[in-house]
């Protein structure tokens, strides 16, 4: 009775990856507000040892200033909690771009040899030699129809070319 409405459920597009990167957050914003926490203790106590000494009374001030010795210490070891966190997180997004890559370049790479399979070195060599026999034979068709000509029409043509290039001439067309 869970699809009410029709729908099927689609999977989920959250991966294990994506899931570890959010607990890891999670954890370091925790540590942040732990720290935070500390931290206003750590001056709340600063200023009673403060306090305490104006009244004259060193033994607890004294007690008071090693507690916020311990607190710092703490602060310190969050703080270094809180960059392994981060750091854990920048190494696993990284490495899921990197996944992306290598999948990129595994599609990249099948779709190579897909091709290659298609267009073998010997089609290639057979296409290449049927050009050249086609360019071969154009050149073949060509000659003959330089040869075609007689003097007398090399010759109009050569005076039509003359006629052409000086200035002033009008040029008429051609029959065709």
């Amino acid at each position: 009775m869970g699809n009410v409405f029709g729908r099927k459920s689609r999977p989920s597009r959250v991966t294990e990856q994506d899931k570890a990167v959010l607990q890891l957050k999670q954890q370091r914003d925790k540590l942040k507000q732990y720290q935070k926490k500390i931290t206003l203790q750590v001056e709340k106590e600063r200023l009673l040892a403060k306090q305490l000494l104006n009244n004259g009374k060193k033994e607890k001030a004294l007690l008071l200033l090693k507690k916020k010795r311990f607190q710092d210490q703490l602060l310190d070891k969050t703080e270094n909690q809180i960059s392994n966190l981060e750091r854990m997180v920048q190494d696993i997004e990284f490495m899921q771009i990197e996944m992306k890559v290598m999948e990129g370049l595994k599609v990249g790479n099948d779709c190579l040899k897909s091709m290659h399979e298609i267009m073998s070195i010997e089609d290639v060599e057979r296409i290449l030699d049927e050009t050249q026999d086609a360019v071969d034979y154009q050149r073949q068709i060509d000659e003959m129809l330089a040869g075609s000509f007689t003097q007398e029409d090399e010759d109009a043509v050569l005076a039509e070319l003359e006629a052409i290039t000086q200035v002033g001439v009008n040029l008429r067309p051609v029959p065709g």
